[in-house]
């Protein structure tokens, strides 16, 4: 896989592949900001990757006419990257969206796709980063939690921020309610984000 890839922002529609391992809702919304066909003139999701045959969010891209793959993680990460690459290269994507994809990339990947690998994670990052990020903010007893889309890079939720929103943590929130509190905002700042990053207002900077 070879570092590069267009600036933004490109002059054309982008095209935008999403990787995904559970029900979906992030896709969804990425989805109905950027539909296929061109319903939105700064990107369009022409591909969805998950690792779970079984992942809801398959479905979801089948029933929106987009092509969904499956590509399992059996023979191991690097099997499944380059897979994923062949994938991506073949459609030509020019920026790829991680939307509850539970898996750890490579830094081969990330660097190759340095500046075009975005992710959202249910916490206001440096806060929390990895696994059950929601159970973390609970057990540590935060006051404010919230959800954050960043770059990738060779790290874990480490990458240059994008774009952040915080909520309160209600008396009484379980996992299970704050967890759907933040992916209400998830929804909304995921779509934002992307559209920062292909107008070029939003780029990777080592240390931001």
């Amino acid at each position: 896989m070879a570092e590069g890839g267009p600036g933004f922002p490109l002059g054309r529609r982008a095209r935008l592949a999403v990787f995904a391992s559970g029900r979906g809702s992030n896709l969804a919304a990425l989805i109905a900001a950027f539909p296929p066909g061109g319903g939105d003139p700064h990107a369009e999701v022409v591909l969805v990757i998950g690792d779970r045959a079984e992942a809801g969010a398959l479905t979801i891209a089948r029933d929106a006419g987009i092509a969904a793959v499956h590509l399992p993680y059996t023979r191991g990460r690097d099997a499944f990257e380059w897979a994923a690459q062949a994938e991506l290269a073949a459609r030509a994507v020019d920026l790829v969206a991680l939307a509850g994809f539970m898996r750890v990339l490579s830094p081969a990947f990330a660097f190759a796709w340095r500046g075009r690998l975005l992710n959202v994670h249910p916490s206001l990052l440096p806060a929390f980063p990895g696994l059950h990020a929601v159970r973390q903010a609970l057990a540590a007893g935060a006051s404010v939690s919230g959800c954050t889309v960043h770059f990738v890079d060779a790290g874990v939720d480490t990458g240059p921020v994008i774009a952040r929103q915080a909520l309160p943590v209600l008396e009484g929130d379980d996992e299970a309610t704050l967890q759907a509190r933040i992916q209400a905002q998830e929804h909304r700042i995921f779509p934002a984000a992307v559209r920062a990053v292909l107008r070029g207002e939003a780029r990777f900077e080592a240390g931001s």
